[in-house]
């Protein structure tokens, strides 16, 4: 048997700790501190930030717009070709990847004009975000209890009337956990925009690799962030559906 010298085993545990701390602050100082490069990623997260509120909203909107003509169409027979042309944009977005729509907005559809990338970015990912929007409205009007219909007419409401001031606002209260956890989804989405040059949250990370020529500490960070970001995010959802669970006892 060979005899281990604790000694000496914790002293070379000691060096490699040393050595890797060392090595480790030598990374952060050359990924981040020097040249400032940090502001990198706190431009690439104010852009990523914008990119999903202002896409996030536009979403619901055409997705609201979405559902209430897919729901009218179901319910009253009418709006058939809207409803024909809803269902071929739903069909249509939600078949194909997020990063061709992005792809084909930016360099075919505005190919001949210059359009800021930012803006881009939000047109491609808002309209990503209304198709499946649009299928959490209509699942949530369509939960909505017919005798609330029936309610609206009796007050003298007609059926664009009884939707906006009676089934919008509680289908929009059922669905709200949905759309919170939409968003989430949207703002990971976002981290395919430097397809198009736009410098977000993603690209920030890949410019600083490509001044320093490491690649763990950037990405690690640019991780970090989305990672605290969805974790903040999905704690305030639960927070939401518990709230909205005790309102409705």
């Amino acid at each position: 048997m060979v005899a281990i010298d604790i000694g000496t085993f914790f002293d070379t545990v000691l060096a490699w700790l040393q050595n890797t701390w060392t090595s480790l602050c030598a990374d952060f100082y050359l990924n981040f501190i020097k040249e400032d490069r940090w502001k990198y990623l706190v431009r690439g997260l104010g852009v990523t930030l914008e990119v999903a509120l202002f896409a996030a909203i536009a979403g619901i909107i055409l997705g609201a717009l979405l559902a209430i003509i897919r729901t009218t169409a179901d319910k009253t027979g009418r709006l058939r070709f809207l409803n024909w042309l809803a269902k071929l944009y739903i069909t249509v977005i939600r078949g194909t990847p997020v990063v061709v729509q992005l792809l084909i907005i930016n360099f075919v559809i505005f190919s001949s004009v210059f359009v800021d990338t930012v803006l881009v970015a939000i047109i491609a990912f808002g309209l990503n975000s209304a198709a499946y929007v649009a299928e959490v409205f209509r699942s949530g009007i369509m939960s909505i209890d017919e005798g609330q219909f029936e309610a609206g007419r009796s007050l003298g409401f007609n059926y664009g009337q009884t939707m906006w001031h009676i089934v919008m606002p509680q289908a929009f209260k059922n669905v709200l956990p949905a759309l919170a956890n939409e968003f989430i989804t949207l703002l990971k989405e976002t981290s395919v925009s430097g397809y198009i040059g736009l410098m977000d949250l993603t690209k920030a990370g890949d410019i600083i690799r490509s001044r320093t020529f490491a690649a763990f500490m950037p990405l690690i960070a640019v991780a970090l962030v989305y990672l605290i970001m969805v974790v903040v995010l999905s704690a305030g959802v639960s927070r939401l559906e518990r709230r909205l669970r005790n309102g409705t006892r």
